[in-house]
């Protein structure tokens, strides 16, 4: 028989857990992570800033530069840059901005980082694993959460407490990865902003999708611990009672 106290933490448990899902699932598709604000300028050519950015050849240096100089933002499967809609939109006092994004597909995850970012220059591995352990991470944290839902179900079904320790301990795991992505992800924005310097007039800041997965990251510990103290303290309270009649 489950104790109150015990119930109420598996629920209030459950709740976070759901909360810190929806959270990262939001932030890994979305592509807020960081973004750049910069000085309006006034382009010769908006159409083929757009062709070279949404189709052309995949460089980091190129789109990284064309993220600089338009009020781009990066995510962990998109980039994105803010164009004026019309070729001559330094006519207008107030043009109308469009937004053009491009996601990176699977095997541009695993394109290895140069540190003169170009081809022929030796590879970075400190940015090269950071890059791919941004989105490596996140995706173990939620499949690491599916499965505890799953043991949690089976615990359910056997009618058995004994699971919702390891339900606690997929948890923690689950946590350490949300807190590992933000980690990659900074350092390796760091990285990219001493190789590649910011210009004159452009600020760097951090997304609000950054701050989702951040906050992901202390739900999934505290359902962890929810977890946790439910399964020991049950534990304990069937040993006292188990021992309480054998005597």
């Amino acid at each position: 028989m489950v104790d109150n106290r015990h119930a109420t933490a598996l629920v209030i448990g459950s709740v976070l857990s759901l909360l810190a899902t929806v959270y990262l699932s939001v932030a890994v598709g979305t592509q807020y992570w960081y973004q750049y604000n910069s000085p309006p300028v006034k382009p010769d050519n908006v159409s083929e800033i757009k062709n070279d950015f949404v189709s052309g050849d995949f460089d980091e240096k190129l789109y990284s530069e064309t993220m600089f100089r338009w009020n781009g933002t990066l995510g962990l499967w998109w980039r994105c840059i803010q164009v004026p809609s019309q070729s001559h939109w330094f006519k207008q006092p107030d043009p109308k901005m469009e937004i053009q994004c491009v996601s990176f597909t699977l095997p541009q995850q695993f394109i290895p980082k140069y540190k003169q970012q170009n081809d022929n220059s030796e590879e970075d591995l400190l940015r090269t694993y950071l890059w791919r352990c941004q989105f490596l991470l996140p995706l173990v944290s939620l499949a690491l959460v599916f499965l505890s839902g799953l043991v949690g179900v089976c615990a359910c079904l056997c009618r058995s407490f004994t699971p919702t320790l390891g339900v606690g301990v997929l948890h923690l795991l689950a946590g350490l990865c949300s807190l590992g992505t933000v980690c990659c992800f900074m350092a390796g924005v760091d990285l990219l902003h001493q190789y590649s310097a910011l210009p004159d007039g452009v600020d760097g800041s951090m997304g609000w999708s950054l701050y989702l997965a951040l906050i992901s990251f202390p739900l999934q510990m505290m359902a962890a611990a929810l977890f946790l103290w439910a399964a020991r303290s049950h534990r304990k309270n069937y040993t006292r009672i188990t021992a309480y009649r054998v005597a």
